[in-house]
């Protein structure tokens, strides 16, 4: 028995973003089904967190979409 492969995973189809506590290099990444519900969870923790929108994900490789990319920072 040898070690196993290690293969990158593959993401989930949805839309990815990134919540990280203020001045923090690293964060969580919630996925949520629709565009509406992760414009949602935005609006939910801007006063308190760093967002990073990482877009659009289907059969695990990212949609390019036209200028999508947003990063919100809490003020």
């Amino acid at each position: 028995m040898g070690r196993p492969p290690i293969l990158p995973k593959k993401k989930k189809d949805g839309f990815y973003l990134e919540i990280r506590n203020k001045g923090a290099k690293t964060g969580t990444i919630i996925i949520r089904d629709t565009e509406e519900a992760m414009m949602q969870a935005v609006r939910q923790y801007q006063a308190t967190k760093d967002i990073v929108i990482l877009g659009e994900h289907r059969n695990g490789k990212k949609v390019e979409a036209p200028a999508k990319k947003a990063k919100v920072k809490a003020s």
